[in-house]
């Protein structure tokens, strides 16, 4: 139950208050929530404490309310600068004093740092965030030694181990950096830590002793989802505009496919915003304030985004990408349903993408190859598990759970839908078999072409007695498609391992020789579809309607006529035969439709939309729930750069230098901008190429052609023009008749 907040706290007034006062006045709480409590006495006893609490679960308040109440400032030690600036902001709404917190780190000016350490001598400031980098300053650790301090407090405390989901060397000091300073009590603060990682982070610390408070990291509320990465950029989509103003998140590995999915998004119709490390402090402050504001509803972003982001209301996290660990996906969907309200988790999981993480690792000292390898094999484990996503996740943070009644026991996919099983034990005998064979050598790639007596360059090297017994000897057993997830499972089941020091080589476990030698029972499941190469977004397996497509056709004809507009004018070809494969039945619909843009639909859409409408209805046709994406190709950095540069009056060659192509393919860029629904601006260029009636000697041919194609003009003009000069005509007359 909260109270309401007193509008005049400030620090002094709240020094030696309870800590119950002290949560009732300023954060507006009657009561403590989960264990905060018995953490907020630990660390006011002067205890140390480490404490593992979910997303949500008020992690802050355990470090924030005693700093607020005792004598000196709490040093918090925190790993982004969006993420003290949002912090800082939440404490300071809470009081009248913007002195109350403050942040140190490589954003502020010279004059700024030294207001804040004004602030935290004159003891105004009760809690200062820092960043580890700043702690590591000399300057900085003399002065923090010249002040009163209460406590330090280490949040996202995983980045100190290297088995953590964000490990930062620089974490791995702060125990010393401390030690310098003074002899304060440390309370460790992360959402996500498995038993190993805990252990190592108090061993760091140097808090072994520490008072340990674990929550449950159950999430009741959130509904776990993998899917296979086909179409992924079209199922993003989709879901964005299912939710349309929903707040969202959406998570990649690298910048270029962060840029790419929110532009994609924002041309289809959603608010989306890009976010990632190559911005600057102050795009990403904005782009965060707006999100946090709701003027932007999806955040599409690598992982640098949401930690520590107070924003209760994220009904959705997708990851186009699967992390390189679990806890970074646990830590990352759980920035969804803060607020106890449902959260939708979707990850895209595709063989190709999981190949390329184990690459990147290819080259690294093999301790952290062997770290990296497991933690992408227990990614792997959670995207494949034919069981409840919720148990694995528990358990994986060493926490029993009841798949068939426990809380949120039904909310994952497998527990809604779960797959075909069948039993194995020949199947798993035949790999094992093969496997020892070969003397633990080879990937399972060839295991599979052996079992499938695929001939490959690999199978042909090493052919011999051995392959023999084994070549084809899976054909029967399982469709081709399955031996792959065979091998897959049999890794979970730990039969065989992976290499370290040998990329996706397989070799036997002892496990494994033990199955060898006593053969048993053992379930087998269906492959979901998990295990598949990445694809990128399309629209072809849809069917293309014939007779609509030749009704839409007599319709433009009709339209045509009726405003003595070409044909092309209206709509293209390929337009229409997207109209007559994707339905669309509204203009947001019909935006989607490339080729198509805003002053279209508004001049020429209405009749298309009702010709399709009635279609469906008379042949009864019931629409797939599918939509088309629109294309960002046109609509990318690059062209919005040579727009601006034609608004400038720059010349074709000088813009072309500057995009690093031909005036030709500059035009074909302008031909796409234009085709896409933009107008643009060439009568600066046309008049140096040609005068008046030359140009309206073109636009009548080119209102008078069926095609209205270049070629078509330049025939009819018998190369009285040169094919540039009616190209930057025909530019002119799309833009201003068509757009």
């Amino acid at each position: 139950m909260e109270t309401p907040v007193d509008p005049f706290v400030n620090a002094s007034t709240l020094v030696g208050s309870s800590v119950q006062e002290g949560l009732a006045r300023f954060f507006g709480f009657d009561q403590f929530k989960g264990e905060q409590e018995q953490v907020v006495n630990s660390l006011m006893d002067g205890k140390n404490v480490f404490v593992i609490m979910p997303t949500g679960g008020g992690k802050s308040l355990c470090y924030q309310l005693p700093a607020l109440v005792q004598e000196g400032t709490a040093i918090v030690v925190s790993p982004l600068i969006a993420l003290m600036k949002n912090q800082v902001d939440a404490i300071r709404s809470h009081s009248d004093d913007p002195d109350i917190a403050h942040y140190l780190n490589s954003s502020l000016s010279k004059a700024e740092m030294v207001r804040v350490k004004e602030a935290v001598a004159t003891g105004r400031t009760k809690l200062l965030y820092v960043a580890p980098e700043s702690l590591n300053k000399a300057d900085n650790a003399d002065f923090l030694r010249s002040v009163r301090l209460s406590f330090f407090a280490i949040d996202e405390a995983h980045c100190i181990s290297e088995w953590g989901h964000d490990f930062r060397p620089e974490y791995r000091r702060l125990r010393d950096i401390i030690s310098g300073i003074g002899e304060y009590p440390i309370i460790a603060l992360t959402a996500t830590a498995t038993p190993k990682v805990q252990h190592d982070i108090q061993k760091n610390l140097g808090i072994l002793d520490a008072d340990v408070y674990k929550a449950s990291f159950n999430r009741p509320n959130l509904f776990y989802e993998v899917r296979p990465k086909v179409e992924a950029l079209r199922q993003v989509v989709q879901h964005a505009l299912e939710n349309r103003g929903r707040s969202g998140i959406v998570y990649c590995l690298s910048r270029k496919k962060v840029e790419e999915i929110a532009e994609t998004l924002k041309v289809n119709g959603v608010r989306a915003a890009a976010y990632h490390a190559g911005m600057d402090s102050a795009q990403r402050s904005r782009i965060q304030d707006e999100f946090l504001m709701q003027d932007v509803d999806v955040i599409v972003a690598t992982i640098a985004f949401g930690m520590g982001i107070d924003k209760p209301d994220v009904r959705y996290v997708i990851h186009y990408d699967m992390p390189k660990s679990l806890e970074a996906y646990y830590q990352e969907t759980g920035r969804a349903g803060r607020d106890g309200g449902e959260g939708h988790c979707i990850a895209f999981y595709g063989l190709q993408d999981m190949e390329k993480l184990e690459k990147f690792l290819s080259g690294k000292p093999i301790a952290e190859r062997e770290i990296g390898l497991q933690l992408l094999q227990e990614v792997a484990g959670y995207a494949e598990t034919p069981t409840s996503r919720r148990q694995y996740i528990l358990q994986y943070f060493g926490e029993d759970f009841d798949p068939t009644s426990g809380p949120g026991w039904d909310m994952d996919d497998n527990a809604r839908n779960p797959p075909e099983a069948y039993e194995g034990r020949e199947h798993v005998d035949l790999v094992l078999r093969l496997v020892e064979a070969t003397g633990g050598r080879h990937r399972g790639a060839f295991l599979r072409d052996v079992l499938l007596g695929n001939e490959t360059q690999e199978t042909s090297t090493y052919a011999g007695e051995k392959l023999a017994a084994f070549n084809g000897k899976g054909v029967d057993m399982a469709p081709a498609e399955a031996w792959d997830g065979i091998i897959r499972q049999m890794v979970l089941a730990g039969f065989l391992k992976k290499k370290t020091e040998e990329f996706g080589v397989l070799s036997l476990t002892e496990a494994g020789e033990a199955f060898l030698d006593a053969p048993r029972d053992f379930t087998l499941y269906k492959d979901k579809g998990m295990r598949v190469r990445t694809t990128e977004p399309s629209s072809a397996g849809a069917a293309l309607d014939e007779p609509l497509l030749d009704l839409l056709r007599s319709l433009r004809k009709e339209e045509s006529t009726r405003l003595s507009l070409p044909p092309f004018v209206i709509f293209s070809d390929p337009s229409l035969e997207e109209m007559a494969t994707h339905y669309p039945c509204n203009e947001d619909e019909l935006l989607m439709i490339n080729g198509v843009g805003a002053s279209k639909v508004r001049k020429f859409g209405a009749p298309f939309l009702a010709l399709i409408k009635q279609h469906l209805e008379s042949e009864g046709i019931e629409r797939m729930e599918d939509l088309v994406v629109r294309s960002v190709a046109g609509r990318n950095a690059g062209k919005v750069n040579i727009i601006q540069k034609l608004d400038r009056r720059m010349s074709l060659e000088d813009i072309a230098a500057s995009q690093q192509c031909s005036v030709e393919e500059l035009l074909d860029a302008i031909e796409g901008i234009v085709a896409s629904g933009t107008k643009v601006g060439l009568d600066y260029v046309l008049e140096e190429y040609l005068d008046e009636d030359s140009i309206e000697e073109l636009w009548d041919c080119f209102m008078e052609s069926e095609q209205g194609s270049v070629a078509e003009v330049l025939e009819e003009m018998e190369d009285a023009y040169s094919e540039e000069e009616i190209r930057l005509v025909r530019i002119k007359f799309m833009s201003e008749v068509a757009n």
